[in-house]
């Protein structure tokens, strides 16, 4: 090749980095800036992910089924999403962070509080959620073992329990800190 088609090629390639930016790196900074990073991590992630774009356009089986600023976007999510998980786990450990389990705060549900909450729904829709959330029992099963019609029935009852929670706890506004020990 000679030096003028070199040069042209090299003008073609930065007019289509310089379109990419303008068009994708907003979206990408706002999500790494709303994912915990900073803008030079935004510019990091997206610089990679147009590098991974640009050699999968110029090898030979260039097959991308997405539009170019779709691909790009995705590509610096996932990249972004990989970088923070490494992230935190080498600051884990640079900083020999160990957690003291003793030293830590209880902060299970406080059960009696939540049990409460789920009496004032009497037995039966106790006995009903317990059924389905704890026990993990299928509806179909659920419906067979309260002596309901059919599976819609039951979904029906249980979500009128739950409902019946949920306003017991609006008519005593509580927050989700109240039931924290």
């Amino acid at each position: 090749m000679d030096a003028v088609n070199l040069e042209e090629q090299a003008a073609k390639r930065q007019q289509l980095f310089i379109a990419l930016y303008q068009k994708v790196f907003p979206a990408v900074a706002k999500y790494v800036s709303k994912h915990g990073g900073s803008f030079d991590e935004a510019k990091d992630v997206f610089q990679d992910a147009l590098v991974s774009y640009y050699e999968k356009i110029r090898s030979a089986d260039a097959a991308i089924n997405s539009s170019e600023g779709a691909y790009i976007y995705g590509t610096a999510r996932y990249l972004w999403i990989k970088r923070y998980k490494e992230n935190n786990q080498t600051t884990l450990l640079d900083n020999n962070y160990i957690i003291n389990i003793a030293d830590e705060p209880d902060t299970t549900l406080a059960e009696d509080k939540l049990l409460t909450f789920l009496s004032t729904t009497g037995k039966r829709c106790m006995e009903l959620l317990r059924s389905f959330y704890y026990d993990q029992l299928p509806m179909t099963k659920v419906a067979q073992l309260f002596g309901f019609s059919g599976v819609r029935s039951a979904t029906v009852q249980k979500y009128k329990c739950i409902e019946k929670v949920r306003e017991t706890v609006k008519q005593k506004a509580l927050t989700y800190e109240d039931f924290l020990e």
